[in-house]
Formats: C-alpha cells, sequence, structure tokens
C-alpha cells in the first residue's frame, strides 16, 4: 500500500491482506512485527507518517484489495478502512473478502478466484481489454457504474 500512497509509479495496484494503519494493527493484534520494524524511538510519529491511510490524499491509482475476513494476523478491519476511504475519494476500488480464509489464501479456488481478478481488474482498468476466459468480474466502485 506504501508504495501506492507514495509514489505517482503505478495506474492500479493489488492489496493482499496489507496493514493501512500500524498503531490500529499494534492494538488489534497485539504484534510486536512493527514495533520491531518502526523502533522504539519516536514510536508514534513514525507509525503516522508510514501508516497509508494518513496519506491517502496523495493516492492516485486504482486499487482492489483481498482479504481473508478470519485473518488474525492482519485483521480485514485493515482492508475494509482503505476501501473505505478511497472510495469516499472517489478513486477506482473493489474489496474482496474471503469467508474461511485466514492470512494468506490456502484454499485453491480463493487463489484461483484472487488471481483471475486481479488479472480482470487489470485488463479492465489498465489494458483496456477483455481477457479470454469467461470470468465474471467484481463490481469496481467508479468504474462499473
Amino acid at each position: 500500500m506504501s508504495s501506492l500512497v507514495f509514489s505517482n509509479t503505478f495506474k492500479a495496484g493489488p492489496l493482499y491482506f496489507g496493514v493501512s494503519d500500524l498503531k490500529m494493527h499494534i492494538t488489534e493484534t497485539k504484534s510486536r512485527y512493527v514495533q520491531n520494524l518502526v523502533g522504539r524511538q519516536s514510536m508514534e510519529t513514525t507509525m503516522y507518517e508510514r501508516s497509508p491511510i494518513n496519506h491517502l490524499d496523495k493516492l492516485t491509482c486504482s486499487i482492489i484489495l483481498f482479504h481473508g475476513q478470519q485473518d488474525k494476523v492482519i485483521r480485514p478491519t485493515q482492508s475494509r478502512l482503505i476501501y473505505e476511504a478511497v472510495n469516499k475519494k472517489g478513486i477506482t476500488v473493489a474489496l474482496v473478502e474471503y469467508g474461511g480464509e485466514q492470512h494468506g489464501f490456502l484454499m485453491a479456488e480463493k487463489i484461483r478466484n484472487t488471481l483471475e481478478q486481479e488479472m480482470v481488474f487489470f485488463a479492465r482498468l489498465v489494458g483496456g481489454f477483455q481477457v479470454a476466459d469467461s470470468i465474471i468480474p467484481i463490481k469496481v466502485d467508479y468504474f462499473d457504474m
């Protein structure tokens, strides 16, 4: 998510069970992983500065988000937060949540669906072409009106 927010390199991007708010992630999961990455000095300021949710004013590209509803490593609220904020901003966005999936996708049908939907998303929004397979695309806000 940071590469999409902190640069103008991409026209569209996927986010797989990503962290949007570092402080919320620590609160929700009690994880010490973020503290190890950020360091303990001026942690509050650093977490705010590095949390993509706080810099969506810089976001210019379309996003498709994928998350397992039972994810305990990175809670689905992280993807929902990004989805709602990007949607409110009026940028093309889609959210796919999988029941029965945790962190990372293990079910073959969910993995396949994720790859297909990502491919169709890029084909429609970036490439402007139809894929050869008969894949029903998910609704993409601000694209499918």
